[in-house]
């Protein structure tokens, strides 16, 4: 039985990870933390005013802490649910001490330096672990989770852009020459519990935001090897990612060769779902672990619709995933 530890437990990727985990038959669940300072610290993570759904199922408390020495002993995995910059801090600790990390921030993403100071605000600090930070794109990158200690779990967004968008740049059949335009809406929970304005439902209707500066961008662009235009916007919903993307085509490419390329990469993957008719919306995956993929072809431009839930698919889930092809566990497992 693997010892997990999720640091950051008392958000919203930190309460969906701990109720997988609850349910995971080859791993326990050791403790969950959160910062010394956080007004949850000693609270359960199932009290009413945090995670009531977990009652019963996770009554586990939340230990405020930031030294994880008392913790660390026997811990085989550690899933960090935590700020970009706290990550950046303490992911080495763990993987001094032999563990297994799994990083919901976009601490370890990209390995390029600057990067974190043009997108994150921090320097960072950590070369080694950057070189050796397998991307956690679980359909794509499954050879090297298997082998790696540190596990980039990607960004929301960038899970829903690249897994529609990967298939047609694989296959060739993208016309390079026009970017890719992703049009993505999510729902306020991707802000985080903190509470806000901005991410109030009384003050959100639908707006776009970081025109041309969003982190998500060079993300996507690092890991899919194409320039694209992303436009993010927040929509007054509670959870889930609807992403719109518009492509431009090579001449003659057909319905039935973009539902080939799809299929090509998707046939065998349980948690991408590939629509032959219609396209998905936001329904179809809020509270599962999939990203659902539909799509039409007219002449040379073709439109992608992809869907997942922000919280799952587009973190907790994907972590979770990432750690079954870790640890040679059957890839759904806990999730379906």
């Amino acid at each position: 039985m693997l010892k997990a530890l999720i640091v950051g437990a008392s958000g919203y990727a930190g309460a969906e990870l701990a109720r997988y985990l609850s349910r995971h038959p080859e791993v326990e669940i050791s403790a969950l933390t959160v910062s010394e300072k956080s007004a949850d610290a000693g609270k359960l993570i199932s009290d009413y005013d945090l995670h009531p759904q977990l009652k019963g199922i996770v009554d586990l408390p939340l230990i405020g802490t930031s030294n994880y020495d008392d913790l660390i002993t026997d811990i085989d995995i550690v899933f960090l649910a935590t700020e970009h910059s706290v990550s950046h801090d303490i992911a080495p600790y763990f993987l001094k001490h032999g563990c297994t990390v799994f990083d919901l921030s976009g601490a370890f993403r990209v390995n390029q330096k600057a990067f974190y100071t043009d997108y994150y605000g921090f320097t960072h600090a950590h070369n080694h672990w950057l070189d050796k930070a397998a991307y956690g794109l679980a359909e794509w990158n499954q050879e090297q989770i298997k082998t790696a200690q540190l596990i980039a779990v990607p960004g929301c967004y960038p899970t829903a852009a690249q897994l529609a968008l990967k298939p047609i740049i694989e296959e060739e059949l993208l016309n390079t020459s026009q970017w890719p335009v992703i049009n993505a809406v999510s729902g306020v929970s991707g802000a985080g519990r903190k509470a806000s304005l901005r991410n109030s439902f009384c003050e959100v209707s639908l707006h776009a935001y970081g025109l041309f500066t969003h982190r998500h961008q060079p993300e996507i662009v690092a890991h899919l090897g194409q320039d694209v235009i992303f436009t993010p916007h927040l929509g007054s919903f509670k959870q889930g990612i609807h992403a719109t993307i518009t492509c431009r085509i090579k001449a003659g490419i057909t319905q039935e060769a973009v539902l080939a390329a799809f299929n090509k990469y998707y046939e065998d993957k349980p948690l991408v779902r590939v629509y032959q008719k219609d396209w998905p919306s936001l329904k179809s995956v809020i509270g599962l672990p999939f990203c659902d993929i539909g799509f039409k072809v007219n002449g040379e431009h073709l439109i992608i619709i992809a869907v997942e839930d922000n919280l799952l698919k587009g973190a907790a889930a994907q972590a979770v995933q990432c750690m079954n092809i870790r640890f040679g566990f059957n890839e759904t497992t806990s999730l379906l």
